[in-house]
């Protein structure tokens, strides 16, 4: 336990007593100078480290490596404020239906709120920007909804920093899908991704504002969730997800649970039950055999992706048992047995299996079927089970006819979208049942409100019977339990059949006829001796243009357990597919954008003698004109690249993109894209515009959504999108943190999507003279050091971006922090952000060698004069002006010269407003450093 802080001398009693061989059990009593108690350890459990786990600890890459972690939190009374006013919150923007729905007023925009005032309202308690629903945004091109949203984001913030009157009323901005905040999600809503940099970057310029962003995943109806929500003080972040509040914290990598670990050196792995029961007691196991020669009739498969089924979240619960996990998977054919003529190396394929969830699968050649040209691995994936267990349900078993009545249940399910369309084919009438919030799906599929029923209660029984006019339907595909199967088969008065897919509530057969006149019941398992048959009438079907895949969602195999869990929840909507990490192929293009520029030049060299990539095709606004490009297109050849292009391209010009493209060799297609461009123009919010904002958002944001789209239908083994820090918010640098947060969702989608991608939000990089870094002046990075942010090395930062590429996170934060740094600079008060890594609300420690010191109203209490006090603060202000400035110390910040000509300029004015008023514990006007130019005018 930790009872103080900030000793600068530290006493440590230590009592130890072996415990068992190599380990030692230890007893620690920490004390001050003072001998007053600073932290007890009642008991440190030492044990004797290899060599190879010592190595391992020490590689700085895992040290300095962070992921964004969203944590449940609870929101109490103790964390919020008291309104600054009795009125009502004021909800602003949006199509105003969020501020009916919640019995609010409503204002168009800032200066809507501005007019009410001027003619006598009162001041709201609280200002909520509905970014919801905008009734302005375009709604077409997602790249113009963006800028759209975030030009909206910037006026709203200048235009509560311009009025007064709003200076102690709290603001919140309510946005949907802007952020992910794990796995099991994409980022939807990335048009408002931007709006969250914005005031992310707003709070850092203005820490004394409340300006909180929540983003939900349902239509808010309830004012006090609103309420409970937006009048916490001590999260500025929140995500509402499911019902549960998420804030998030910078945490290492590594730390908690969640991810599986690959066996080092295995060549082959799979997902293993190791610990039945649990939805996470799955392992990645070694698996030599399949590496084995191959038996007649088999083939082998390097598998790309895999698809998941509720059968695997029971095998993992212990309710049923397997020798493995994972049954049907898409992958290129690495050997084939004797015998085998139907599929031949290199062929791209897909089928049925067992222990799917791995490296490679071995399966009989009957099961598989070549993949249509088109097709995704991932799209592939989805399709053998599903279609094969409903084809074989309602054809054989169900002989489906012309004119039937069919109900699906779970029909936004795999098995209930694969039948859906069979049924269409078959030109049976489909009655369908989902959750509430999943019928939008069905609507989607052609189901119209009279087919559409809720599968979570019992209603869609007389809903059903009164559609039909009580003649019911003719086949029942279940997935349903209990009273469900009853209400079912009450819902066949003319006979005819039941087809049961699941385990949990089988009937007999027998008693469901004696019981149900006519109704025939079938509880079935798909047989392996129908499958080459029926999978051979499917790709007919496929070939056809009849059927198509499954909608999925995609999960690295490392996310393992929350692809379980969130398959067992029921949440997903057609399929779940795991994907295989995957290796640049070294006889691919990489695409670097700017590439031409320093770093861009580092990771080029990086990849071609590191990673074995041989054909490399850079990007920059200049080409082939820029500075050294002639002398750089040497070394990389001879380093080992055989082709290296430099061209000069505009990312932000869509077209110009597609041109680069399009001059990619097919005998060495692309392979990876690492997006590097990017543009500074640093500046308060207050001092920017809109000219200011699209400069710094057109290389980056633009050209980050031109790649995505251009090469979405590319088989990419990385698509690596180098964002900022500044995206978690960094004074003066809104517009950047705006276009970094684009990126960080976009790589959140594109994973959700099956696609590879990455953002990287990288800390500050060591200056070697040129880049965006090379403007930054002594106080700037001196502030950065005071803040615990440490520069990368170029050593460092390589091996961070390697480090991140064996990660399965679709964001991840390479930083260099001085945790130390940053415990002294913010234990008072920290951030929600770090309070992963830095612990608040400890009482200082004794300093034995200096004594106590008195607080600032204390000291100017004990002077005896006006002159005395004056004096004091004079020096107050020197001294936090000399450390922003980066300057030696007070002495050398003279009393009455204008702190513009010692450097100060509109960013460092944030800095030194904020340090001053939490030295005498006031909120001080943000135009003090221009008000009151000198540090004499200050105090």
């Amino acid at each position: 336990s930790l009872a103080a802080q900030g000793a600068r001398e530290l006493r440590i009693r230590a009592s130890v007593e072996r415990s068992g061989e190599g380990e030692a059990l230890a007893h620690l009593q920490l004390a001050d100078g003072h001998g007053r108690v600073v932290a007890h350890v009642g008991g440190l459990r030492l044990k004797q480290a290899s060599e190879a786990q010592i190595r391992e600890a020490s590689r700085s890459e895992a040290q300095h490596l962070y992921r964004l972690e969203w944590r449940a939190v609870g929101l109490n009374e103790a964390g919020q404020d008291k309104p600054v006013s009795d009125a009502p919150p004021l909800i602003v923007g949006g199509d105003g239906a969020l501020a009916a729905a919640l019995g609010l007023d409503h204002a168009e925009s800032v200066a809507a709120v501005v007019a009410r005032l001027d003619a006598g309202s009162a001041i709201p308690s609280q200002l909520v920007f509905d970014h919801l629903s905008d009734p302005a945004e375009p709604a077409g091109p997602v790249l113009a909804a963006t800028h759209a949203t975030a030009e909206r984001g910037l006026a709203e913030l200048q235009g509560i920093f311009g009025e007064a009157r709003l200076n102690e009323t709290p603001v919140a901005w309510l946005t949907r899908g802007a952020v992910a905040t794990g796995p099991d999600e994409g980022a939807s809503g990335l048009t408002r991704a931007p709006l969250w940099g914005l005031v992310r970057s707003a709070r850092a310029e203005h820490p004394d504002r409340r300006l909180q962003l929540v983003d939900v995943d349902v239509v808010l109806a309830d004012a006090s969730l609103l309420a409970k929500l937006t009048s916490t003080t001590s999260e500025p972040e929140l995500a509402l997800r499911h019902g549960a509040v998420l804030a998030p914290r910078l945490a290492r990598t590594g730390a908690g649970a969640g991810t599986l670990q690959a066996p080092v050196a295995a060549p082959d792995y799979r997902v293993v039950v190791t610990d039945p029961g649990r939805l996470d007691g799955v392992s990645l196991v070694a698996a030599g055999e399949l590496s084995e020669p191959l038996a007649s009739g088999d083939v082998r498969v390097c598998v790309r992706a895999a698809g998941m089924n509720f059968r695997d979240v029971l095998i993992t619960l212990g309710q049923i048992a397997s020798p493995g996990i994972g049954f049907e998977f898409a992958g290129v054919v690495e050997a084939v047995g004797a015998d085998v003529t139907s599929v031949a190396v290199g062929d791209r394929v897909f089928g049925c299996g067992r222990g799917c969830f791995g490296t490679r699968a071995v399966t009989v050649a009957e099961q598989l079927a070549r993949i249509p040209a088109g097709m995704s691995f991932e799209a592939a994936a989805t399709i053998p089970l599903a279609y094969l267990t409903a084809l074989y349900a309602l054809q054989e078993l169900g002989h489906i006819r012309s004119g039937d009545r069919v109900l699906v249940h779970a029909a936004a399910g795999g098995v209930g979208m694969a039948a859906v369309q069979l049924c269409r084919h078959f030109g049976a009438e489909v009655y369908g049942t989902a959750s509430p919030g999943k019928w939008p799906v069905l609507e989607r599929m052609g189901l119209d409100g009279r087919h559409v029923a809720n599968s979570r209660d019992l209603s869609f029984e007389t809903q059903f019977r009164s559609a039909t006019k009580g003649e019911g339907v003719d086949v029942v595909l279940n997935a349903l339990t209990g009273e469900f199967v009853d209400a079912s088969l009450r819902l066949l008065p003319r006979g005819g059949r039941f087809l049961e897919m699941g385990i949990a509530d089988g009937r007999d057969g027998a008693a469901i006829a004696a019981k149900y006149r006519g109704v025939s019941y079938h509880a079935f398992v798909l047989p392996t001796d129908r499958m080459p048959a029926l999978l051979t009438q499917i790709m007919g079907l496929f070939a056809a243009g009849v059927l198509e895949p499954l909608p999925y969602v995609a999960y690295d195999i490392r996310q393992m357990p929350a692809a379980l869990r969130q398959m067992a929840q029921g949440r997903h909507v057609g399929k779940q597919v795991v994907q295989l990490p995957r290796r640049l192929e070294a006889g691919g293009t990489v695409l670097i954008t700017g590439g031409a520029g320093e770093l861009g030049r580092e990771v080029a060299r990086h990849l071609v003698t590191e990673h074995g990539v041989r054909h490399l095709l850079l990007t920059s606004r200049r080409g082939m004109a820029a500075p050294g490009a002639s002398e750089l297109v040497a070394e990389l050849q001879t380093l080992g690249a055989q082709t290296v292009e430099l061209v000069s391209c505009d990312v932000g010009d869509r077209d110009a993109v597609g041109a680069v493209l399009s001059t990619i060799s097919p005998e060495r297609p692309l392979t990876g894209v690492f997006h590097l461009a990017a543009l500074l123009d640093d500046g308060i919010v207050p001092a920017l515009n809109v000219e200011r904002l699209e400069r710094v958002l057109r290389p980056k944001l633009d050209g980050a959504w031109h790649l995505h789209e251009l090469t979405a239908d590319k088989d990419l083994a990385a698509f690596v999108l180098f964002s900022s820090v500044a995206a978690l918010g960094s004074p003066g640098q809104a517009n950047y943190a705006a276009a970094n947060v684009f990126l960080d969702a976009l790589a959140a989608e594109r994973r959700h999507r099956g696609l590879a991608g990455q953002s990287l939000l990288w800390g500050l990089w060591e200056q070697r003279g040129v880049g965006m870094t090379a403007h930054l002046g002594r106080a700037e990075l001196m502030r950065m050091r005071r803040q615990g942010v440490q520069a990368l090395s170029l050593e460092l930062g390589l091996a961070l971006l390697d480090a991140a590429q064996a990660q399965p996170e679709a964001m991840l934060v390479p930083i260099h922090l001085d945790v130390g740094a940053m415990q002294r600079q913010l234990s008072d008060d920290v951030p929600a952000l770090y309070r992963g890594l830095v612990r608040s609300g400890l009482r200082r420690a004794s300093t034995a060698s200096s004594g106590d010191t008195n607080s600032l109203r204390s000291r100017l209490a004990a002077l005896a004069s006006e002159g005395e006090r004056l004096a004091a603060l004079v020096e107050l202000a020197q001294e936090e002006i000399a450390a922003v400035l980066a300057l030696p110390g007070a002495a050398s910040v003279p009393a009455d010269q204008p702190l513009k000509d010692l450097g100060l300029d509109s960013l460092m004015a944030v800095e030194l407003r904020n340090r001053l008023s939490g030295r005498v514990g006031a909120k001080l006007p943000t135009t003090l450093a221009f008000d009151y130019p000198t540090a004499r005018a200050m105090s």
